[in-house]
């Protein structure tokens, strides 16, 4: 019987997603600093190749064994050309031409493309107006914080910026396209379309970087390749998974609008970098949004519960 989907997510979800933005979040640190040394698609199979390895040893010690049909594999590999392979060309490919404050805009757009595709390509997902107004709401929240100033290239290009906007769409693709996973484990469906994706990137990352043309990158960049793979990949992927079959796709890909902050706190944090009033107005708008699509406090205000129940006084 396949997993009910909860359209309004629960405390521990909000800490998973939590979890999985700052995760997510730190592979940009982690990504710089490996970028130093080896070139994008090697990094990025490097990424993808150790987390498979880590996956499938962590597989085996949970106990959970790994389909081996045919049908299995090609769903696998349909999950990681979506959610790995296609995005991660098309921003590494954009990231040459445009800023990483308009990148980030864009790419902060895939929870409304996500709303849009759970609404024709689902039943239980359907459109609503609270639901897209909160998806608004965020998107605006990212803009306030990352200021106009990351607007000031948008007149340069636009087949960068198209190709931001694919990877968002593709991402958005990949959450509805997750949901056939349901029934299986998160750690079985993580490891299996980390393990497709990787083969595929290792073969671009043969043809297009060459990296035996590369010097032996240091032991600063083997540990953030480490870090990339174990935790921003293999840990937070497990964690996606569980998210996307307990919660559902337009749930889950809030985790974007979620990283900014993130982003802006590790900074301050560990960076000593300086908060602005946009940052604190923009987390607001964030919120409020986040808020409006989980619909627990309107629910709230209206005396009754998100299912509908009332609520006890």
């Amino acid at each position: 019987m396949r997993g009910e989907i909860r359209t309004v997510m629960g405390a521990s979800d909000w800490l998973l997603l939590l979890a999985l933005s700052t995760l997510w979040g730190g592979s940009y640190f982690f990504g710089k600093v490996a970028l130093a040394e080896l070139a994008p698609f090697t990094v990025a199979s490097g990424r993808l190749g150790l987390a498979a390895v880590v996956l499938h040893v962590v597989v085996r010690l949970a106990g959970h064994h790994l389909p081996r049909s045919w049908r299995a594999w090609r769903a696998f590999w349909v999950m990681g050309l979506l959610n790995n392979v296609v995005p991660m060309s098309l921003i590494l490919w954009g990231q040459r031409r445009i800023g990483s404050g308009l990148a980030a805009i864009l790419n902060a757009s895939t929870p409304l493309f996500t709303v849009l595709l759970a609404h024709v390509f689902t039943r239980d997902e359907r459109l609503t107006v609270p639901k897209a107004g909160g998806v608004l709401f965020g998107l605006a929240g990212v803009a306030v914080m990352i200021g106009p100033d990351a607007l000031g290239g948008l007149h340069r290009g636009v087949l960068a910026q198209v190709a931001m906007l694919g990877a968002a769409v593709s991402y958005a693709f990949a959450g509805i396209f997750g949901r056939r996973f349901a029934d299986s484990p998160p750690l079985v469906t993580a490891t299996g379309q980390v393990t497709a994706s990787s083969l595929t990137l290792l073969s671009l990352s043969l043809v297009v970087d060459q990296p035996w043309r590369l010097p032996v990158p240091g032991a600063r960049t083997w540990a953030a390749v480490g870090a990339l793979a174990v935790l921003c990949t293999a840990l937070a992927y497990v964690i996606y998974f569980h998210i996307l079959a307990t919660s559902g796709a337009s749930n889950l890909l809030l985790v974007t609008l979620l990283m900014p902050v993130n982003a802006v706190l590790l900074g301050t944090v560990f960076l000593g970098e300086h908060v602005e009033p946009r940052h604190l107005a923009g987390m607001a708008l964030i919120a409020a949004g986040l808020a409006v699509i989980d619909g627990r406090l309107a629910a709230h205000l209206r005396g009754r519960a998100p299912d509908g129940r009332p609520v006890a006084g």
